[in-house]
């Protein structure tokens, strides 16, 4: 059976999550749509009609929420995860979109426009726009003018579960957590896989954690709904004179092949591992160098809370301790889509390190360091002190 939320859930979700007011002005769903380059597929296409069912909801009982207006917007997708949106949007016509080319003859409007006449942005994607929601949220401010946006990258119909959670509790969580990352100086992973343990010792200095609970009531930000995770990027080595301590052994199970990958000035520098997709992995970094950078240290607790894998990394994250490649700059780093090689290449890749997602990777613990102190955060893949 498909999970589905009934409207009085979607608008309670919505006064839950985003708790809206009249200066909000309006509320819109952004969703991309497939072209030549990337065709459809049947999770694509049932987010499309998601969207689109989710919309006529909201449009059927628009007096409940205080907004003015509500809107749905397509695009043609963006080439990749985490790229930058397009300039102009399309207005929705009444029929779902099968292609780009089905949005010709529907009206335009300027991406910039649409957030300012928007307070709450809602994007169910198949390619993840929390990048740019980031930085156009961060840019347009926390006033009354600004907005906030929920992203939905790769949303499923079976990640409905996720959206009936206790956030108020979540939210609790990410909260502390992020404060012991505020704090750290170090993050210290030992991991076991092939019966050998790997070391890697990641630089939190100069750097500031994140929560992101899933609670959205303040103009400014953008975060991923169904949210529960606390993470941080780790230090790049900007500085002048202070390069970063990152450093140590990343072992990485994809596609049924653990990688070892050798973390130097924090960046993958090397693989020590044999077999194709080590070659391949090999051959990414030489070809990407931005694709090197480790990008985020995420702590991720809804595993607690009994959800299981559902395939599309934006709950997956969620579940437990991950660590990304790639693009930084929409976290507070310094990797952005300029670093490479072309728009197509952007990337944010995260690794969930879970029994169910990597079992021939085990997180034997987690510990933070600063001020003189160590606070172990995980011990044989469980967290210790939220609950």
């Amino acid at each position: 059976m498909v999970e589905k939320l009934s409207a009085p859930e979607l608008i309670n979700l919505i006064r839950k999550v985003f708790h809206p007011c009249a200066e909000d002005r309006g509320l819109a769903f952004i969703v991309d749509v497939p072209d030549d380059r990337r065709a459809d597929s049947a999770d694509w296409a049932q987010r499309r009609r998601l969207a689109a069912e989710w919309f006529s909801h909201l449009s059927e009982r628009a007096g409940e929420l205080p907004v003015t207006s509500l809107s749905l917007f397509w695009y043609p997708h963006v080439g990749g995860n985490n790229a930058d949106l397009p300039a102009t949007m399309r207005r929705h016509g009444g029929t779902v979109p099968d292609h780009a080319r089905d949005l010709g003859g529907l009206p335009g409007l300027p991406t910039e426009e649409i957030f300012r006449d928007h307070g709450l942005i809602i994007a169910p994607t198949e390619l993840s726009a929390t990048a740019p929601l980031k930085v156009a949220a961060r840019a347009a401010g926390t006033g009354p003018n600004g907005f906030r946006a929920a992203t939905m990258p790769g949303f499923l119909p079976s990640m409905v579960p996720a959206l009936r959670l206790d956030y108020g509790e979540i939210n609790r969580r990410v909260s502390l957590l992020k404060k012991l990352l505020d704090t750290a100086e170090s993050a210290r992973f030992s991991f076991r896989s092939g019966g050998r343990v790997h070391m890697l010792e990641l630089d939190l200095r100069h750097r500031l954690g994140h929560a992101s609970g899933g609670l959205l009531r303040g103009n400014g930000i953008a975060g991923n709904l169904p949210s529960g995770e606390a993470y941080i990027v780790p230090y790049e080595g900007e500085r002048e004179g202070d390069p970063s301590r990152s450093a140590g052994i990343l072992p990485v199970e994809i596609d049924g092949e653990v990688v070892i990958y050798e973390i130097e000035g924090n960046r993958a520098v090397a693989v020590l591992s044999a077999g194709p997709v080590s070659e391949a992995e090999a051959a990414r970094l030489v070809a990407e160098p931005a694709y090197a950078n480790l990008a985020e240290l995420g702590l991720g607790v809804l595993g607690d809370f009994g959800l299981d894998p559902t395939g599309s990394i934006l709950l997956d994250e969620k579940l437990g301790p991950h660590i990304a490649f790639g693009r930084s700059d929409h976290f507070g780093g310094t990797v952005g889509p300029g670093d490479f090689t072309s728009p197509e290449a952007v990337i944010h890749l995260d690794r969930v390190f879970i029994p169910a997602m990597q079992p021939q990777v085990e997180v034997l613990s987690v510990v933070l360091a600063g001020d003189g102190r160590e606070r172990p955060i995980i011990e044989n893949g469980r967290f210790l002190g939220l609950a």
